[in-house]
């Protein structure tokens, strides 16, 4: 089976750590090895390496072939980063040059699964549906009233697919209120919106063509120049002129052909912050609740996470669900709780003209 990886992001949601000539999807969050690599690995039982397709940032290509040295992973680098319904329009189209008329599966590079198995069998199960003409999304069992995350509602349709069954999508619902997140999760009706999909190349291309003709025609000059030494200056020549939009508003919000979901329970994190990393790695938290890595010391600390990614020892005395990070670059000293916060001192950052920084 044919994936498109994107690993495009800039990742900031992980700064000091995450850099973007080093973003998050090219390291060693959770302790398995570069996100993007054991995405890949993952998928390893349904999809061979020459079918895996990694799309990436130009600035991370050389990351990426050390990274994939020697393996047969097809490696697609955008010149500029123009979210994600580019992103799958390309790979799909480079799939289908490759020969690819069955289903093929597109994911973020940079989640964490911890079944691996239940995930696969969703995959598949979506594949299984995705040959009659529909774009099948995974649907994560919710486990707590996030606002954090879209939703995708469900009808009450059934369908049967191989191995399991998917329901016909009512809607895309933005992230909600804490009291709508609420009454999704009690009701049974939502799933968390993970952004995976699966459909065959033709059904996305002709989605384009329909709802996004300007990125539509730009992958037509594209076609002709895949898989040659061509393709790169080509990509430079059109990809800078593409609008900026997601697969969601772009298409699922607009298409006419089926939309179905597979619910999926598989022990999902989109990793999105310092604080749900905080989460995943419960196991490893002392008896007070912290975690730390690095050299370190922690005396009398409460539900902290403490990572010392640079080089000195980090000791903290009396700290309560705080955050700290310190790199070769950066020290960030935060409220645990307001990781997701971050995006407000890139924000500084950018404005005072301390980009180096990011």
């Amino acid at each position: 089976m044919f994936c498109v990886i994107m690993a495009g992001g800039s990742g900031t949601r992980f700064w000091p750590a995450s850099l973007r000539r080093m973003p998050k999807q090219f390291l060693d969050i959770t302790g398995k090895g570069p996100m993007v690599v054991e995405t890949c690995r993952r998928l390893a039982p349904i999809s061979r390496e020459d079918e895996q397709i990694l799309v990436i940032a130009r600035e991370h290509s050389e990351e990426a072939a050390r990274l994939f040295a020697g393996r047969r992973v097809h490696i697609l680098a955008e010149p500029v980063g123009r979210n994600t319904a580019p992103c799958i329009g390309l790979g799909a189209l480079y799939a289908e040059q490759l020969g690819c008329s069955g289903p093929i599966a597109f994911l973020p590079a940079d989640h964490f699964i911890s079944d691996a198995n239940a995930f696969l069998k969703a995959v598949e199960l979506a594949g299984s549906l995705a040959g009659s003409g529909a774009i099948v999304t995974l649907g994560i069992m919710p486990t707590r009233p996030e606002t954090g995350y879209g939703y995708i509602k469900r009808s009450g349709e059934q369908i049967e697919g191989h191995g399991g069954h998917a329901y016909r999508v009512s809607a895309f619902v933005e992230k909600p209120d804490p009291e709508k997140a609420r009454q999704y999760v009690s009701g049974g009706e939502h799933y968390w919106n993970a952004g995976i999909f699966v459909a065959t190349a033709g059904t996305i291309l002709r989605e384009i063509k329909t709802h996004l003709p300007g990125l539509h025609h730009a992958l037509e000059r594209l076609k002709s120049s895949i898989p040659t030494s061509s393709f790169e200056r080509e990509m430079e020549s059109v990809y800078p002129a593409l609008e900026s939009v997601s697969f969601d508003y772009g298409i699922m919000e607009k298409t006419g052909c089926p939309s179905l979901v597979v619910p999926c329970e598989c022990g999902w994190s989109d990793v999105g912050s310092w604080e749900s990393l905080h989460e995943l790695k419960n196991p490893e938290h002392d008896s007070k609740g912290n975690f730390s890595e690095g050299e370190s010391l922690l005396i009398d600390c409460e539900g902290s996470h403490v990572s010392s990614r640079g080089g000195k020892m980090v000791a903290c005395l009396g700290l309560k669900n705080c955050l700290v990070v310190d790199t070769p670059d950066a020290l960030l000293v935060a409220d645990l709780h307001r990781s997701q916060d971050i995006k407000k001192i890139i924000e500084k950052l950018k404005a005072g003209k301390k980009e180096r920084l990011l």
